[in-house]
């Protein structure tokens, strides 16, 4: 489904990449799916990207939205018992959508606090982007932070976006290496 057109079957709200733009693209538009990971999809339509929820992919229509889901599948979201590695992994189903790689390989999480209260936990997370100017950062933390505050035992969550230190490529795991090619 990668790179073959698709005309959209219905209004679709999107995100503009990386302004943060939230716009719809109108019934009919051809576009060209580029990503599909986490859930979400980017797409590229009337030249520029263009990001599109789980909750809208039915405007791709339905063959184009199964094949989309299928590869967009990152790894066992099911909710087990509460813990660290837990909201480890549920920032790692969070993508920048305009590069393949999950959040935390890409080295944009700094810092992550489990703060119990009583029987459950709130969460606190600082995170960076890969440029200050984009506007997706927003996207991106509300993506993270429904993720975590979605895992048992959570009350909630805090993600908020720090520019100290400047993320450079070098913050990026072996792991995001490797799928980059960089290794």
């Amino acid at each position: 489904m990668l790179n073959q057109e698709i005309n959209l079957r219905r209004d679709c709200p999107a995100t503009l990449i990386p302004a943060g733009d939230t716009l719809v693209l109108k019934e009919g538009t051809p576009v060209f799916v580029t990503q599909a990971l986490g859930g979400s999809v980017t797409v590229r339509a009337n030249s520029g990207l263009y990001r599109i929820d789980s909750g809208d992919l039915d405007a791709l229509g339905d063959e184009a939205a199964k094949a989309v889901a299928r590869e967009g599948q990152t790894g066992d979201t099911t909710p087990g018992e509460f813990s660290k590695e837990a909201v480890w992994e549920a920032m790692r189903q969070c993508y920048d959508p305009e590069i393949p790689i999950n959040i935390v390989d890409l080295g944009l999480i700094y810092d992550m606090e489990i703060e119990p209260r009583g029987e459950s936990h709130f969460i606190k997370v600082k995170m960076t982007l890969t440029a200050q100017g984009c506007g997706m950062g927003p996207v991106i933390a509300e993506d993270a932070r429904k993720r975590i505050a979605a895992l048992p035992k959570v009350e909630g969550a805090d993600v908020q976006i720090v520019w100290d230190p400047v993320w450079t490529p070098q913050m990026i795991s072996e792991e995001g290496r490797k799928k980059l090619g960089l290794t």
